[in-house]
């Protein structure tokens, strides 16, 4: 592969759950590789494991360029990385960083410990609803979408309810192709009153969640709550969502390894973390800017260029990882990049994590027999968005 051929971005993948085979040629041969966005903009893509790793931790790359030189993902406008929501939150630096903190405490292990018991029950009775329904599901609608919009609506203070809407705004947030401007900005209003309202609501009769603690104890603007209860609503519910139907069609693709778990569910934790770095479906991956020369390895990236981090690619560098290919369970330590790296590394990881290993500790309780009902490269995976994911999971399972 010549170092200046360009590459349409994200690369194309019929396989689901196999990984497209440019990755290997690009780590091998093109680490810094030309890609062309679906916008047609320029930028330049990065798939070895230390490459990523250190350009997500460098401060002097920042999310977006000052002056808006930044290539475009799509040729529509509004969605998350040149949202309002992305334009009132703080990006970089130390205003970044107050931001962070102001948040952590939602999302320390103790707190997850203190949620663990709720969002087991709530597993559960999600599980109750399927076995009721029948012997089969759509695992990603009946278990994996519902699971993680509850717990982030316990935690914002806002209605499960509404997750219907929430999804919807989510998608057309995160959209490359899938919807029209017009229907981007429509969307994104109503989502904007949508929160505008409950933080109203908050400052009139604060609860105990984090809209009305941000309300009460913080110095942020309503702009910047909302934009927070924004963009966490949707980190908060898609990308746990998919994964969790993305999990466990990589475990019962090869049932060998459900039947290991079943044997052994001490291995849940490190399963849950194997299958985070598994993942060939994670998404277009984290875009970064840079605004002055960068040496990555033999090359140099130009000042003014845009930068995407396939953190998917990076976890299966055999370079950072013995045996990168295989799907090891037990495998630690693991310290793969799917929540990214640095000061922007996921805020919500061990949110997260606990709900992908509560997820798998019930199915695997109270459907050991669970199987696909289809056969794995049958899988259909989402199309037109940001975020990776399959359209479906249908399992089935004996009563």
């Amino acid at each position: 592969m010549s170092e200046r051929t360009a590459l349409q971005y994200p690369i194309p993948n019929d396989a689901v759950l196999d990984p497209p085979a440019e990755w290997a040629e690009l780590r091998g041969k093109c680490p810094v590789a030309h890609v062309t966005f679906a916008s047609g903009d320029p930028a330049t893509l990065l798939t070895r494991y230390e490459d990523v790793k250190a350009t997500l931790a460098d401060p002097r790359f920042t999310r977006t360029s000052a002056e808006g030189n930044s290539a475009r993902v799509s040729e529509e406008s509004g969605g998350v990385l040149d949202s309002q929501m992305a334009s009132v939150l703080p990006q970089h630096g130390e205003a970044h960083l107050v931001w962070r903190r102001t948040l952590n405490k939602w999302f320390t292990a103790k707190r997850m410990a203190a949620l663990r018991p709720g969002v087991t029950a709530m597993a559960d009775r999600l599980v109750d609803e399927m076995t009721a329904a029948g012997d089969t599901a759509d695992l990603k609608a009946a278990f994996g979408f519902p699971l993680p919009v509850w717990v982030i609506c316990e935690i914002l203070g806002v209605p499960e309810d509404d997750r219907d809407k929430f999804s919807y705004w989510s998608d057309t947030l995160l959209s490359m192709t899938r919807y029209t401007q017009d229907e981007i900005v429509a969307a994104q209003t109503e989502f904007h009153a949508y929160l505008a309202g409950h933080v109203a609501a908050k400052r009139a009769d604060p609860g105990d969640d984090l809209l009305s603690e941000l309300v009460t104890a913080s110095a942020m603007s309503d702009a910047e709550i909302i934009a927070t209860g924004q963009g966490l609503l949707v980190a908060g519910h898609e990308t746990t969502a998919n994964m969790i139907g993305k999990m466990a069609a990589m475990l019962l693709a090869d049932r060998t390894r459900w039947e290991a778990l079943l044997a052994d569910p001490k291995l849940v934790r490190s399963a849950v973390e194997e299958s985070l770095r598994m993942d060939v479906n994670a998404g277009f991956g984290m875009v970064r800017y840079i605004d002055e020369e960068f040496a990555v390895g033999d090359a140099v990236i130009e000042p003014g260029t845009t930068v995407v981090c396939s953190m998917a690619a990076a976890n299966r560098d055999d370079a950072a990882f013995t045996d990168a290919a295989a799907m090891d369970l037990a495998r630690t330590p693991n310290p793969h990049l799917a929540f990214g790296a640095g000061a922007h590394s996921c805020l919500g990881q061990a949110l997260a994590r606990t709900e992908l290993q509560v997820a798998l500790e019930v199915l695997l309780r109270r459907l050991p027999s669970l199987e696909l009902a289809v056969a794995p490269e049958d899988l259909q995976r989402v199309e037109g968005l940001l975020v990776g994911g399959m359209a479906a999971v249908p399992v089935r399972w004996r009563t």
